[in-house]
């Protein structure tokens, strides 16, 4: 269902969430939790992937930039 698109290999760690911002990097945030705002991104690997309409992109099990085609109606 959903295909690599780059191989970055992040290392997650705990409490944070994991994304692809809007200039293809991917970021981290610290998660809000029991009442606790959330932190700022932070920029964790540089890579520049150009995005595609229609997909939604996302850091797979792996740390890798995966993408899916979004169900519109």
């Amino acid at each position: 269902m959903a295909e690599k698109v780059q191989a970055v290999g992040v290392k997650k760690e705990d409490g944070f969430l994991y994304f692809v911002d809007k200039n293809g990097d991917v970021s981290r945030a610290k998660m809000a939790r029991g009442g606790k705002k959330g932190g700022k991104p932070q920029k964790v690997a540089k890579v520049g992937v150009k995005k595609a309409k229609g997909y939604l992109y996302f850091i797979d099990k792996k740390g890798d930039i995966a993408r899916a085609k979004m169900v519109r109606r």
